[in-house]
């Protein structure tokens, strides 16, 4: 089994923001207690790489990936602390390029038919769309699919434990990203068992609601 088709077995992929690689561990076992197997740590601090790399040492079984990547210098760091994948807040043919290159899989986000295009023209056909609550949301991605039925989309972005279920109704949405189960709030307290608690309420929702 590939990556996306991984990623699209679980249906819901953690967005983690950690400011300190001691939490990387404990952060791993309350997601996957949760019944949670995948998870994207963004490089927005500078613990990512840290916790790329404790994780993927630690629990080779879970799906990794490295968020909001947007240099080259990051996408090497992620690459090489043993990230699964990367993710990309926008379309940046720089970058899509040198992953495409390294055999790094990559997950860009768009919100535009002109960005989806060029994200095609690279053969690319599963992409972020980002932010997905005010770049046209659900109704958005139901006009990408009448026009490209063969790409698929992991929306992020306003996504939350109310509104998924409607973005992973869509028929090509593999996938949701979202962060209301690891908020930094509940991180910054160690507050891992709401985590859990959280993780084990939206898998049981798409178990209940999608029917797998």
């Amino acid at each position: 089994m590939d990556m996306i088709e991984q990623i699209k077995k679980e249906m819901i992929v953690p967005v983690v923001k950690l400011d300190n690689a001691k939490d990387a561990m404990p952060l791993a076992e309350a997601l996957m207690a949760g019944g949670i197997n995948v998870m994207e740590i963004t490089f927005r601090t500078a613990a990512a790489a840290e916790c790329i790399s404790t994780i993927s040492k630690e629990f080779p079984n879970i799906i990794l990936g490295a968020g909001t990547v947007l240099t080259l210098d990051q996408l090497a760091a992620a690459a090489d602390a043993g990230s699964t994948f990367m993710v990309s807040p926008g379309f940046n043919p720089k970058i899509t390029q040198a992953a495409i290159e390294r055999g790094f899989p990559i997950i860009p986000g768009v919100i535009s038919p002109a960005e989806v295009e060029q994200a095609m023209n690279f053969g690319l056909t599963t992409l972020k769309f980002f932010p997905a609550s005010i770049a046209g949301g659900v109704p958005m991605l139901k006009t990408f699919n009448t026009v490209y039925p063969m790409v698929n989309f992991m929306p992020t972005g306003g996504l939350n434990s109310d509104n998924f279920i409607e973005y992973l109704s869509c028929p090509n949405v593999i996938a949701c990203g979202g962060s209301w189960m690891v908020a930094p709030k509940l991180i910054a307290e160690g507050n891992f068992a709401e985590v859990t608690r959280l993780s084990k309420l939206a898998k049981d929702r798409i178990a209940a609601e999608m029917g797998v």
